[in-house]
């Protein structure tokens, strides 16, 4: 009892105190304390209250409801983590902040649609393994490949435009997804880079950064957000009359060669995305893609349990002393 007290714990700790009541109710029954004597008994054929088989009797039940209420409480001792093994994909998506993300082609805006695009990812690839990596002129790691959507969904929601700069780094964002999955042992390991312009800052072209995704057989699926001509950007806030001032961007502003060049190298696919329904091809194609059960996730906690030792132990001890009372101590029990 003593090494489980070191190193096990409770499930229902507060079932315990259904023992405790019972143990009250029956010490008072067992000492008669609030019950008055219908029958005279002269002082000499009394037997002492506190007589040798009525205290063994009360120690040995006293026990008995100690060990209930361990029971009761369910104690359990941890054997230690159980490890399964699941079928994924890893899957990078790389999310544009640029400025011209806020054209409003794609209402409400391109930024929206790809972040609901990105929720499109974590409905439709719940088993798979997803992270996100952001840009604009800077590069940032959103979110590590995991399996928790709530956790993606949360951080996907929190995206906003700006902290980055307002430059398009596409060749480092495509770098930095290729060495994260450069560790991950799944054998479809995939980036799908969702952007809306032209490479224009970086130490690394996307052309180079598609060269080490590929010796490293990493997958590059490229999706141009819009691409409307006449697709309009705002330009600071309302003005005294509450009008919202745009911006014309130069249409066909997508470099589509450079993204199909580095989808095609590495095995993947291009799809222009002018509206907002029109990822569901590349959702359906990465879909069919190979999972492979080598990734391990951390299980539930196993554990023994021990209340059935503890109840019998009860048991035998609840049996001694009411049988105890009926033949040895003459009781009417």
């Amino acid at each position: 009892m003593m090494n489980f007290l070191k190193n096990g714990d409770f499930q229902h700790p507060q079932y315990a105190f259904f023992a405790l009541i019972g143990f009250l109710v029956w010490s008072i029954a067992y000492f008669n304390l609030f019950k008055k004597p219908q029958i005279f008994i002269p002082k000499k054929y009394k037997i002492g209250s506190f007589s040798f088989f009525r205290i063994i009797f009360f120690v040995a039940t006293t026990i008995a409801w100690a060990y209930l209420a361990i029971a009761l409480a369910g104690p359990r001792r941890p054997l230690g983590n159980q490890e399964d093994k699941i079928n994924v994909k890893d899957i990078y998506v790389v999310v544009d902040l640029s400025r011209s993300m806020l054209a409003e082609d794609m209402p409400p805006n391109r930024f929206e649609s790809a972040k609901k695009q990105v929720h499109d990812f974590v409905n439709l690839f719940t088993l798979d393994r997803i992270g996100v990596i952001v840009f604009a002129e800077k590069v940032f790691t959103l979110l590590p490949l995991t399996t928790d959507t709530k956790i993606i969904s949360k951080m996907v929601n929190g995206i906003q435009m700006g902290p980055l700069g307002d430059g398009t780094n596409i060749g480092d964002a495509l770098a930095l997804a290729t060495a994260r999955l450069l560790e991950s042992e799944a054998k479809s390991k995939i980036i799908v880079l969702l952007t809306d312009g032209v490479a224009n800052v970086g130490t690394m072209t996307p052309v180079q950064a598609a060269e080490i995704a590929k010796e490293n057989k990493i997958k590059i699926y490229t999706i141009g957000m819009g691409g409307d001509e006449n697709a309009r950007i705002p330009i600071g806030g309302k003005n005294v009359f509450g009008v919202q001032r745009y911006q014309t961007i130069p249409g066909g502003s997508i470099d589509v060669k450079t993204m199909k060049e580095i989808s095609e190298m590495t095995g993947g696919k291009t799809y222009l995305a002018k509206n907002n329904n029109s990822l569901k091809q590349v959702l359906e194609q990465i879909n069919k893609l190979e999972r492979t059960e080598v990734i391990k996730r951390q299980g539930k906690v196993v554990f023994e349990e021990l209340y059935y030792r503890y109840l019998v132990i009860a048991a035998i001890l609840f049996a001694f002393s009411e049988l105890g009372r009926r033949y040895l101590g003459r009781e009417l029990v």
